[in-house]
C-alpha cells in the first residue's frame, strides 16, 4: 500500500465516525504520527472537499465530496447488473424460477428471469407485466407503498379473481399488505396462476423505499410449508443483499 494514501483514508474513515469531529491531536494519537504530519494530510484532504474545518470547534469533520461522489454512484447503479449475481446465489439455493421484478403504473414488469434446475411452466417472461394484488411480488411492493397510494392503484385497477385462492376483498387485502410489511415477505399461495406458489420478499433503494421485489416460485405440490419455511430465509436475506447494493441500511428503512 501506499502508505500516506493509507493515512488519508483512515482520516477519513476516523472523521466520518465522530460527527462533532475530531481535532489534530486526537487523529495523531490514533495515526500514531506527529501533529504536523497530520496538518499536512488534514490539508490536502480539505483542498479536495473529504475534509472540512470547523469554523468554532477548530475540529475536523467530513466534507460533501463523499456525498457528492455516492450520489454519482447511486446514480449510475443498474438494479438488474447489481441483483443478477445474488439472483444465482438464491438459484443455485434453491433450483427453483427466480423472479425479480420492477413497479410501473399499477403494475410489476419482470425484468429478469432465472429458470432453475426443475421444469416449471408459468406465464412470467421477462418485459411482460403482471398485476399487483394477486402476486407475490405485487403484494410485497404494495406493501411498501403508501396507504393512499395503494387505495388509489386498487380503484383504479380493480382486484379481478384470477383463481380461486385470489383475495378479492379490499378490506381483507389491506390486512394481509400488514401482515407482509411486519413480517418482511410475502406469499401468494396459487393466487395468480393455479398449481404454483411464490415466495417474495421487497428490495430498497439507499432512501428506504421500494424499488423492486424478488421471488421464488415453485409447483405448490413441493411448495410445503417446511419448504417455504426454508425459502423465507432464503429470500429475505437475498433482498437484504440486493439492497445493500443500491445504499440501503436496514436502519434507513421506513414502514407506511
Amino acid at each position: 500500500m501506499v502508505q500516506s494514501v493509507d493515512r488519508a483514508l483512515t482520516i477519513i474513515s476516523l472523521v466520518s465516525q465522530n460527527k462533532d469531529g475530531m481535532g489534530v491531536t486526537e487523529l495523531a494519537s490514533h495515526l500514531e504520527l506527529n501533529k504536523s504530519s497530520i496538518f499536512r494530510l488534514l490539508a490536502t484532504l480539505v483542498s479536495h472537499g473529504y475534509i472540512e474545518q470547523d469554523s468554532e470547534t477548530k475540529k475536523y469533520k467530513l466534507g460533501y465530496k463523499p456525498l457528492e461522489l455516492s450520489s454519482i454512484l447511486l446514480e449510475s447503479i443498474d438494479l438488474r447488473l447489481e441483483a443478477k449475481p445474488f439472483l444465482k446465489e438464491l438459484e443455485t439455493l434453491t433450483n427453483e424460477v427466480i423472479h425479480l421484478v420492477v413497479y410501473d403504473e399499477g403494475e410489476v414488469i419482470y425484468i429478469e428471469k432465472l429458470e432453475g434446475n426443475e421444469t416449471l411452466r408459468t406465464h412470467s417472461k421477462v418485459g411482460r407485466r403482471a398485476p399487483l394484488h394477486c402476486t407475490s411480488v405485487g403484494k410485497v411492493i404494495l406493501a411498501h407503498l403508501p396507504q393512499a397510494e395503494v387505495v388509489s392503484i386498487l380503484d383504479r385497477k380493480g382486484m379481478p379473481k384470477h383463481t380461486e385462492n385470489t383475495i378479492t376483498d379490499k378490506e381483507s387485502f389491506m390486512v394481509e399488505l400488514d401482515k407482509i410489511r411486519n413480517q418482511g415477505y410475502g406469499i401468494e399461495f396459487e393466487e395468480n396462476e393455479p398449481g404454483i406458489t411464490c415466495i417474495a420478499a421487497p428490495i430498497f433503494d439507499n432512501r428506504g423505499v421500494i424499488v423492486a421485489a424478488v421471488s421464488i416460485s415453485g409447483p405448490s405440490i413441493r411448495m410445503s410449508e417446511e419448504r417455504l419455511t426454508e425459502l423465507r430465509n432464503y429470500i429475505t436475506s437475498i433482498g437484504g443483499k440486493i439492497s445493500s447494493r443500491l445504499g440501503w441500511r436496514a436502519i434507513s428503512r421506513q414502514h407506511r
